[in-house]
């Protein structure tokens, strides 16, 4: 790979991005206080929408139905890459104590997206009025439902890719577990693939006072969520990583009713696609056994989820020189892949893809709690980094 131009060796083009920092905390208080879910992004669409044909970009909606895609051309052919933030929030109630906690009720940017669409928005006007590519095109994906809808995928399915040409894609991620200042990846396998189980342990019925006129299903499913777990301590090289998870469970109706049957709902998540492959199996061998131990049945409904984040090689390298000229050197780390999910690992399976961590933990112990929480927030001293890296990358990228 080739040097990447001089300026961007400099720590010139942050400078540059930190020009925009009101405007981007801005927006991603306005997008705090207005948290949408999965799919029903219809503000936040219309706000980006908005501020992309102001800035002359030409800008498709309707691809993941509440998607937003603004096209930036170079004034020469040249290679296009795209970048992407996701927009949506989650349904957790916002606990804060600040002017910009979320006015909706059950409803929180708890994961980062208003700060991720916020960037993006900020990378757009940077790449159009700062530092504009001379060769090449830079696709702006403002993408819907990273939270469980697979909006990657839907956007994909409506021809992303095919109608803007994409060849490339990066993102980011905010993460309180990096201080501002400096960024993570990860090579190969980003993170795990997550897929989804609801089982279904059916038993008879009957008086608490008479358990050998009945089967048993409570009693039945603690047998079956402890053999669940020997899977992956017994059943899987250790050091091939797996976790299955029980986050629900559901049955009976009084203390002294024996259940005829319980809901069981969880996650399974692995790194190695062959080993993924063989888990509805497994786990099927599992259920049977153990229901037919204690004269029980079962049923299994196995979902396939999002696939593991496959980090091209190419596109790691590239982000660690953008990262030591963009932030200086050694302010990047390579990390162990996380086992949560994430739906920009569709974009890696058509094109080369890199998808990295922009650290967001300031002084502020408010920083500090993690992803989901209902307490979450960041140092917004972190946004005009993210602008600056993500420009400067898609200006590296284009200056191959």
């Amino acid at each position: 790979m080739g040097q990447i131009p001089a300026l961007y060796q400099t720590s010139e083009i942050l400078a540059k991005a930190s020009v925009l920092r009101e405007q981007i905390i801005a927006w991603r208080r306005d997008f705090h206080q207005h948290p949408e879910l999965s799919f029903e992004e219809n503000r936040t669409s219309d706000i980006v929408a908005k501020h992309l044909e102001q800035l002359g970009l030409e800008v498709k909606r309707g691809l993941g139905r509440t998607g937003v895609v603004g096209i930036l051309r170079g004034s020469e052919p040249g290679p296009t890459i795209g970048l992407r933030a996701d927009m949506d929030a989650l349904p957790i109630h916002d606990q804060k104590d600040t002017p910009y906690r979320s006015q909706v009720d059950g409803k929180m940017h708890a994961c980062g997206h208003d700060a991720h669409t916020s960037i993006l928005m900020g990378a757009a006007q940077f790449l159009s009025q700062v530092e504009k590519p001379s060769k090449g095109n830079v696709v702006f994906v403002f993408q819907p439902a990273e939270e469980g809808g697979g909006g990657a995928q839907v956007m994909i399915e409506d021809g992303l890719l095919r109608e803007t040409g994409i060849e490339a894609m990066a993102g980011l991620h905010v993460f309180p577990g990096v201080p501002v200042g400096k960024v993570t990846a990860v090579r190969g396998v980003g993170c795990a693939a997550a897929d989804t189980i609801r089982i279904r342990v059916i038993g008879r019925g009957g008086h608490a006072a008479h358990p050998h006129l009945t089967v048993d299903s409570v009693a039945v499913t603690a047998e079956v969520i402890s053999a669940l777990q020997q899977i992956s301590s017994r059943q899987v090289d250790p050091l091939d990583p797996i976790v299955i998870t029980i986050g629900k469970i559901q049955g009976g109706s009084a203390s002294n009713i024996i259940a005829p049957e319980v809901e069981l709902y969880g996650t399974v998540r692995t790194l190695n696609p062959a080993l993924r492959e063989k888990m509805p199996e497994r786990i099927e061998k599992v259920l049977a056994g153990v229901t037919a131990a204690f004269g029980a049945t079962y049923e299994l409904d196995y979902q396939f989820g999002y696939p593991s984040i496959l980090n091209d090689d190419k596109m790691v390298d590239l982000l660690l020189q953008t990262s030591d000229g963009v932030l200086g050197k050694g302010k990047y780390e390579l990390v162990k892949p996380s086992m949560g999910g994430e739906d920009f690992s569709y974009y890696t399976h058509h094109v080369p893809g890199v998808f990295f961590r922009l650290g967001v933990a300031g002084e502020n112990k408010n920083t500090h709690y993690p992803l989901h929480h209902p307490l979450f927030d960041l140092d917004e001293n972190a946004l005009p980094i993210g602008v600056a890296m993500l420009s400067a990358f898609a200006l590296n990228y284009l200056g191959q």
